[in-house]
């Protein structure tokens, strides 16, 4: 059964994509985060103004780690599809290793306009939108079939 609507090629959904696939760096909150991603320790020295004190200079050793490039791309799909049939069609379909999937539902919207007939209203459609993340060097071509 086809779960896949549509894919999502929107303004919206490439800035998700392209703030997805640059290498972010991060702090770690305490040491032991940082041990457990594999951060490096810096050093940061900073000053601190007191009224009525002399400058007093401290230091504060910050972790951070760098936080890998994923691919992510978007999908409109059925509101009865669930993470895991969406996975499978996904990996199916385009050929690639899915690693993660979120999903997100929203609701039709009520809408109303005057025309010449009186008051018209109506509802908009509901729908489900999935977020796919893909392995690390895998892509997705949308435009490969025109």
């Amino acid at each position: 059964m086809a779960f896949i609507i549509k894919p999502l090629i929107s303004e919206k959904m490439n800035n998700i994509t392209e703030k997805s696939s640059v290498e972010k760096k991060l702090r770690a909150r305490n040491e032991k985060a940082a041990q457990k991603l594999g951060a490096k320790a810096e050093k940061v020295s900073y000053t601190v103004k007191r009224k009525g004190k002399a400058d007093e200079k401290k230091e504060k050793t910050i972790y951070t780690y760098t936080k890998p490039a994923r691919q992510t791309y978007g999908f409109i799909v059925k509101p009865e599809a669930n993470k895991l049939e969406i996975k499978a069609e996904v990996e199916a379909q385009y050929n690639v290793t899915v690693e993660s999937v979120n999903t997100l539902r929203y609701a039709g919207k009520r809408s109303s306009r005057y025309t010449k007939a009186g008051l018209v209203r109506g509802q908009k459609n509901a729908f489900k939108k999935a977020i796919v993340t893909l392995k690390e060097g895998d892509s997705i071509d949308f435009y490969s079939n025109i």
